[in-house]
């Protein structure tokens, strides 16, 4: 041990792959401080918290969830939409009582915790806003309004309140700021803002955590690298000629054009990219035409397309151009296609995440080491500027997770419990800033 009760980086528990559950890691001690794959730790930065204080750290949490899962009826039962977050950030700077901290990205605060201005603060992330989806969970708290929070954002803004009112409490080696974001579910994105307003300048790190019913309840996903999907959409629109529907001969018809462009489109995921590294293209929206007898003049469509690498971004941008195009020749029509770039992929520091499972299984808390997603989120234009870290959080019932609803969903609805399992992710994520630096 060293002095003030610290522990030595070269004795410290690390996290090891539990053979008997892979995916999951369990306690373990490395002289080397290495993990089983010989991967560093992290480098200590002498800013680490000794076991006394974590555990008075989460005390103050379990003090504070009460009044933080209170916190989250209330802001689950008056949602706000992307863009209309301002009321939702005022309730949520109120409960932190830290001052009115400043405004960011429109809609959006930033909150300090701890005065000591000399050393970088870690951020904590968590999103304001809420879907447009009339809620279908029967719940007590249930949103009163056409709006819902069924991405699990009034969590993750209950959880951070409770981390950052125990941290005021308690203490830490580095400050907190809270990043109340607006507009995580739409474009603009509201991170993008935040980063060229300058809201990350200086900090030492940034940790997010988000629900994920893909994962057993209780469950904490920490995995180095990339996690997330670089997210685009499209749209297309093919013209053709006009006509009756008895005489397909004479008209263009943009509406089979369009049918075999969505078809074909699948080939730029299992024909064209990389099959190890992965994609997703969906269309999800097609319209044309205005009767059952009449060749339109236009079809039109909407979607996306994900991939894992941001090097991949505009090769797979170019293939649905080029498909979409050489399609509508073949048919007499011509398309247009605009894409747009949404958000890029999201890649976890390395020994921030290693450290962070380190941290959740020193809790006692399961973790998953291999979970990744073809799922986007703008917390990734974070990663771009500073050390970032998104740890998902399962909400799924441990026998069927297949089975539970997914994000997005009218009826999906984390557990009250919940908050507290997100609050102790923020906190392995801080704690996890704190004991390592690049």
């Amino acid at each position: 041990m060293k002095e003030g009760g610290r522990v030595d980086a070269s004795q410290a528990d690390t996290a090891r792959v539990d053979p008997a559950q892979p995916g999951r890691v369990q306690a373990g001690t490395d002289q080397a401080g290495t993990d089983q794959a010989g991967m560093r730790m992290g480098t200590h930065t002498g800013m680490e918290i000794d076991r006394v204080r974590v555990e008075k750290f989460r005390a103050a949490i379990a003090d504070e969830l009460p009044a933080a899962i209170e916190l989250r009826h209330r802001l689950h039962a008056d949602p706000r939409v992307s863009g209309d977050e301002a009321d939702t950030a005022r309730m949520v700077v109120q409960a932190l009582d830290a001052g009115p901290g400043r405004p960011v990205a429109g809609t959006g605060r930033i909150v300090r915790i701890g005065d000591d201005g000399a050393i970088p603060p870690v951020v904590l992330r968590a999103e304001l806003d809420a879907l447009p989806i009339t809620e279908r969970t029967g719940a007590p708290w249930a949103s009163r309004t056409s709006a819902m929070h069924a991405c699990g954002h009034d969590v993750h803004m209950a959880a951070l309140v409770a981390v950052c009112r125990a941290a005021a409490r308690v203490g830490g080696p580095a400050p907190v700021l809270a990043l109340l974001q607006p507009r995580e579910e739409t474009h603009p994105s509201g991170a993008a803002d935040a980063v060229r307003e300058g809201a990350l300048d200086g900090a030492h790190a940034v940790i997010g955590a988000h629900v994920q019913p893909r994962l057993a309840e209780g469950v904490v996903s920490a995995v180095p690298g990339p996690v997330n999907a670089a997210a685009d959409e499209f749209e297309i629109t093919i013209e053709g000629r006009e006509g009756h529907a008895g005489y397909p001969h004479i008209a263009r018809d943009p509406v089979l054009a369009l049918c075999q462009a969505v078809v074909s489109l699948q080939q730029v995921v299992s024909r064209r990219l990389d099959p190890v590294r992965g994609a997703v293209c969906t269309v999800g929206q097609v319209s044309a035409g205005t009767a059952a007898n009449v060749i339109p003049r236009t079809a039109t469509a909407r979607g996306g397309i994900r991939v894992m690498g941001d090097d991949q971004r505009r090769i797979a941008a170019g293939l649905v151009r080029d498909i979409v195009e050489h399609t509508a020749v073949v048919h007499g029509c011509t398309a247009h296609v605009r894409i747009h770039e949404m958000q890029p992929s999201l890649h976890n520091d390395p020994p921030l995440a290693l450290e962070a499972a380190r941290q959740l299984t020193g809790l006692g808390i399961p973790v998953d080491t291999t979970f990744r997603s073809f799922g986007a989120d703008d917390f990734s234009h974070y990663c771009h500027v500073t050390r970032g870290l998104m740890l998902f959080v399962g909400t799924a019932d441990d026998a069927a997770p297949d089975e539970a609803p997914g994000l997005h969903d009218s009826t999906f609805l984390p557990d009250d419990a919940l908050v507290g399992r997100v609050a102790e992710a923020y906190l392995a994520g801080y704690l996890a800033a704190c004991a390592t630096h690049v």
